[in-house]
């Protein structure tokens, strides 16, 4: 297993569809390794392939909930449904997230409170996942990379102005960056 670079807001892997995964393979069983030891090395709650340059649609998950209880996998050509958005702003507090393709920031977005994601598992088999709370924000999240959005593509006209200051600051927003975990200080 390695720890991959992981990309950053402007490298076109991130801003286009993924496409679908045929056949799984052993260099897709080993891209699945990979990815996980790179989201724990982030550390990060979930990371799909465009976030390491591939682009396929395949992200993987980690979450340990307030009783020590962890929910930890890899979805491969996922399908999701949600419930409907509840109306009004996102709380700051409660709402906020962050992404390890923009990362050190986090800004609040209003996201389903329950989801179900269909695909299947890295040996082929069927998976159907039905999750609320902050499981469906990860799903809904990762789902989005697969699709070429980062969630700063969907926050408000006011955060978005904060997130192009600090693109601009830190000279992100360009294709071919990236950090890597466990070695880069991004607070530098």
């Amino acid at each position: 297993m390695a720890v991959l670079p992981i990309r950053i807001m402007g490298d076109p892997a991130l801003h286009a569809p993924a496409a679908r995964v045929d056949e799984i393979t052993d260099d897709i069983r080993q891209l699945v390794a990979d990815m996980f030891e790179t989201m724990d090395a982030a550390p990060g709650v979930g990371l799909a392939a465009p976030q390491v340059g591939v682009s396929l649609r395949i992200y993987t998950y980690t979450y340990v909930d307030d009783e020590g209880a962890p929910w930890r996998g890899v979805i491969i050509n996922p399908e999701l449904w949600m419930t409907p958005l509840e109306p009004g702003a996102p709380d700051e507090d409660e709402e906020s997230e962050g992404c390890l393709s923009f990362p050190g920031e986090r800004f609040p977005l209003r996201r389903s409170d329950r989801v179900r994601v269909t695909g299947t598992d890295l040996e082929g088999a069927p998976v159907s996942i039905d999750v609320d709370g902050w499981r469906a924000r990860i799903m809904q999240h990762e789902f989005d990379h697969l699709d070429g959005i980062l969630y700063i593509d969907r926050l408000d006209d006011a955060d978005w102005k904060t997130v192009q200051k600090v693109a601009r600051k830190r000279g992100w927003g360009r294709p071919g960056q990236s950090w890597m975990p466990g070695v880069d200080d991004l607070d530098a």
